[in-house]
């Protein structure tokens, strides 16, 4: 099973990838808010994700990893997992 990759980001990959400077939707990324809650995931498709604030900890069956503001995260296609968003979250997202 693959994993979740969370890796820091550059401003200059930021461009690259055309995250939007603040948390809003555009034609490569849509936003997705949640408040603090517990529920369980699963991706049918691969999903890039940049955080701009919160705090969740997701949790497979191999591994749990804490996301936060400033992380770049990559979600496998197949993953089923368990969230649990301690501080609101604020994200920008899209699959490929």
């Amino acid at each position: 099973m693959s994993r979740i990759q969370i890796n820091p980001i550059s401003e200059e990959k930021k461009k690259a990838l055309k995250i939007p400077v603040k948390c809003e939707n555009t034609s490569d990324w849509s936003v997705w808010e949640c408040k603090p809650s517990k529920f369980d995931w699963h991706y049918d498709s691969k999903e890039v994700a940049y955080v701009y604030e919160g705090k969740v900890k997701v949790k497979t069956s191999v591994e749990e990893v804490e996301i936060s503001s400033g992380d770049l995260v990559t979600f496998p296609s197949g993953l089923s997992c368990s969230w649990e968003v301690i501080e609101k979250i604020r994200k920008v997202y899209k699959f490929e």
